[in-house]
């Protein structure tokens, strides 16, 4: 019995992908080593420059308690922060990003984007904001959450898995729950598909391949939260776990246990989908012809048309809100600049207990193009 199980588990290891990015942070202490890093002075698995003026730990910090508990091939966890002056090169969205650095051949064949998320009760991201997360900047593929701009409603509960500006998968984003994400992504053939599952439950194939523009110069996927402004809608501390976060090629790893954890069977990536049912939710109008793939999710699964459009854009005209806090005032919000995507029906729910003093600039219609080349925004 011990020598079948032996011999089951380097099967399963000789399936194993190869890893050519592992950010697991399990070389790192502290958030502070992030602070040494410069484009100058490039130490360390991450670029850091796309925060606040504070020092790292304000926006960055590294636990155990920060991971998937099923994630054994991790020592530790990253929380990373949207505070109120979580700004970067004087635009009016809040960002924290990490971005992978490193000369493998991240952007190239077929390949597998790691990492597990979550989220907590408190300082919840935003359902009144879009954000932007584990994108890249021409935003092929990404994560998204929050109010989409140009939506019915204020406020949005889903978790979504968008390509080009397509929302193919979403689910309502519970807290404390671990949302496992693979993205396979082709660069060869153009295109790309989504692994998913919650907590200890291995990946499974969740959306098929989907055509796409697939490009890459290997340093720009940011591992992280772009929060956009929105007019009526002050920014609160907003935190966003992440863990296990790592890049193969070869065969995926479907154990959530990662490459040296407990168990890493994997198996080829022509694996077949798994099956998936058509919501029957309430279609929200959307702006083009190309339609989502519907998918099954834990919870109702609304996916809409939308079309490709560069991120972001202007919005409809601003809601007013109040939001009591501790502190007197509150920030004065730009007018929302994002990609327009599909979106569920309005959810309510409690306002925020938090707001800031420091105001942001209002934004004009004048575009001016990113510093990194992320996206268009409008100051």
């Amino acid at each position: 019995m011990m020598r079948t199980f032996a011999l089951l588990n380097s099967v399963s290891l000789a399936l194993a992908g190869t890893v050519l990015f592992d950010g697991r942070f399990n070389d790192m202490t502290s958030s502070a080593e992030l602070d040494a890093w410069s484009f100058s002075n490039p130490v360390g698995p991450y670029q850091y420059y796309i925060h606040g003026p504070d020092t790292a730990a304000s926006y960055v910090n590294l636990d155990p308690t920060f991971k998937n508990p099923a994630d054994t091939g991790s020592s530790k966890g990253v929380k990373i922060s949207l505070t109120d002056n979580a700004f970067w090169n004087g635009q009016n969205m809040r960002r924290t990003e990490l971005i992978p650095q490193t000369s493998a051949a991240i952007n190239a064949g077929k390949v597998f984007y790691h990492f597990s998320m979550s989220r907590a009760a408190t300082n919840a991201p935003s359902e009144s904001h879009e954000h932007q997360i584990a994108f890249f900047e021409s935003h092929f593929t990404e994560m998204k959450s929050g109010w989409q701009s140009g939506a019915p409603g204020t406020t949005d509960p889903l978790l979504r898995w968008v390509v080009s500006g397509s929302t193919e998968w979403n689910v309502t984003w519970e807290a404390d729950v671990w949302h496992n994400v693979a993205y396979e992504i082709d660069f060869s053939a153009g295109s790309v598909a989504f692994y998913h599952s919650t907590g200890a439950d291995d990946l499974a194939l969740t959306v098929p391949a989907v055509p796409v523009s697939a490009s890459s110069d290997g340093k720009d996927w940011h591992l992280g939260m772009l929060e956009l402004p929105r007019d009526g809608f002050p920014f609160v501390n907003e935190d966003i776990f992440f863990s296990g976060v790592y890049i193969e090629s070869g065969d995926i790893t479907l154990s959530v246990a990662g490459p040296g954890g407990a168990s890493s069977p994997a198996v080829s990536s022509s694996a077949a989908a798994v099956p998936v049912a058509t919501s029957t939710a309430a279609p929200v109008a959307a702006s083009s012809s190309v339609a989502a793939v519907p998918v099954s999710s834990s919870a109702p699964v609304v996916v809409e048309p939308s079309s490709p459009i560069p991120t972001p854009v202007s919005t409809p005209a601003p809601v007013e809100t109040s939001i009591e806090a501790s502190s007197p005032s509150t920030i004065a919000i730009s007018s929302p600049v994002a990609t327009p995507v599909a979106s569920s029906p309005a959810v309510l729910v409690p306002e925020p207990s938090t707001t800031f003093s420091t105001a942001i600039a209002s934004a004009t219609s004048t575009p001016v193009e990113d510093d990194d080349e992320d996206c268009e925004y409008y100051e």
